[in-house]
Order: C-alpha cells, then sequence, then structure tokens
C-alpha cells in the first residue's frame, strides 16, 4: 500500500512539473555585504564596515500559474564585511585589551528557493514582481585581510581563512522588481533584494579561542539584472 501511495504522489508530482513552464537565464548581482557580529561586552564585537561584492549565474522559474512561479537557480555570490572586537587577552601586559580589526571575503555557491509572485501587466509587456523566500550556501572561498590564511595577533599561530568560518549558510531573501517582455520567448529584468543570513558562521572564535557568545552572520542588498530565454 505504501509503495502504491508514493509512487502516486511521485506521477502527481512528475506531472505537475511537465505541465509547468519553466523559464531559464542568466543574472548578475553586485551587492553591497556586511557582517552582524554579536558577543558579550568582554570581546564587544560589531560589525565595522561592509564591502561591494559581485555575484550571478543560472536562474530557473518553474511557473505553476500565470502569476506565480517556484524561483531557483545555481549562483556564485561574493559576501563579507569588516568586523571589529576587543582581545582582553592581548597586549602588551598579557590582560591590557586589544583592539582587532578583520575584513572577511567569501565566495559562496547559493541555490535559491523562493516563490515569485507577478502582477498582471503594469504598461505594455512590462509586469511587477514580488519574491520571498531563503537559499542554501555552500562557501568556496574564504580570505581575511585578503589573504588565505590568517595569523592571529595575540596567540601567534597560523591557520586557514576557510577554517574560520563554518561549511553551509542559509538566508532568507526578499526582492522586487520589474520583468519586461522583449519577444515571444525573450524577457530581460531587473530588481533589488535583501539577504539576511540566518547562521552563525564563525568557525573560529568560539572553538579555537574559547570567546563565548559570538555569533557573526550575513547581510547583503543586491541589485539583480537578468534576461530568460
Amino acid at each position: 500500500m505504501k509503495k502504491v501511495f508514493f509512487a502516486l504522489l511521485l506521477f502527481v508530482a512528475t506531472a505537475n512539473v511537465a505541465s509547468a513552464q519553466v523559464e531559464i537565464g542568466l543574472k548578475v548581482s553586485p551587492s553591497i555585504t556586511s557582517l552582524r557580529a554579536e558577543s558579550s561586552s568582554e570581546q564587544a564585537f560589531s560589525g565595522d564596515g561592509s564591502k561591494l561584492s559581485f555575484g550571478g549565474g543560472l536562474v530557473v522559474d518553474y511557473f505553476f500559474g500565470e502569476n506565480y512561479a517556484f524561483s531557483t537557480g545555481l549562483l556564485l555570490t561574493g559576501k563579507g564585511g569588516s568586523i571589529s572586537y576587543t582581545d582582553a587577552r592581548g597586549g602588551v601586559a598579557g590582560n591590557t585589551p586589544f583592539p582587532v580589526k578583520q575584513k572577511i571575503s567569501m565566495q559562496y555557491l547559493e541555490v535559491p528557493l523562493t516563490a515569485k509572485l507577478f502582477t498582471n501587466e503594469v504598461a505594455a509587456d512590462t509586469r511587477l514582481y514580488f519574491q520571498v523566500g531563503g537559499s542554501l550556501n555552500v562557501p568556496i572561498g574564504t580570505r581575511i585581510d585578503g589573504s588565505k590564511f590568517y595569523t592571529d595577533q595575540i596567540t601567534g599561530k597560523e591557520t586557514k581563512a576557510g577554517d574560520h568560518t563554518t561549511f553551509y549558510d542559509a538566508d532568507a531573501l526578499l526582492g522586487f522588481g520589474a520583468e519586461y517582455q522583449l519577444g515571444q520567448s525573450t524577457k530581460v529584468f531587473g530588481g533589488v533584494s535583501y539577504h539576511r543570513g540566518l547562521a552563525n558562521i564563525d568557525d573560529y572564535f568560539g572553538d579555537t579561542r574559547s570567546f563565548k557568545d559570538v555569533t557573526i552572520k550575513n547581510s547583503s542588498v543586491n541589485l539583480d539584472l537578468g534576461i530568460k530565454f
């Protein structure tokens, strides 16, 4: 009975996908990215500057109605920013508070999992869209202060920059924009999206330095420009 039930579900899902209209395109996304950092008052972690990043890749919209679609794809995105904190264990005297600042740059492979809601035409061949959902992100490169390696100013130990961040991240995503029909199957679009990191990406200060209650999360505002075929 269970096998029949699962086979029926698979058939329904396959039939729905087959009947859906699929639009595939390319997107570029210059962005302003930053890090949200928090900790106890002893280390006083905080965000301390944003950076200009760039991303882009494949976008896929599965339409299950005239005005709504499941939107996904595979994107290469840049994230990061600067953080500052106080290392109370450092300094010449041994326990004198020592200010530290780091610029962290990361590249991720991102898979969006979102819903796109479209209006009817607001002008000739032009529709507005609203996008909501999230994304799953896997890091493929990390640099601290421009280098793949980082030497801690207090301990003197050198570590790989990639070891300072977790092997995953996840975002909540909100966006809006406009889409213009150029031809029978060609569309161009432009919009703005906000990506708010949900996961604590710190894998160094808590484990290696034993700092308490440190959280570091990504944020970015993207300009999304693309074409679908």
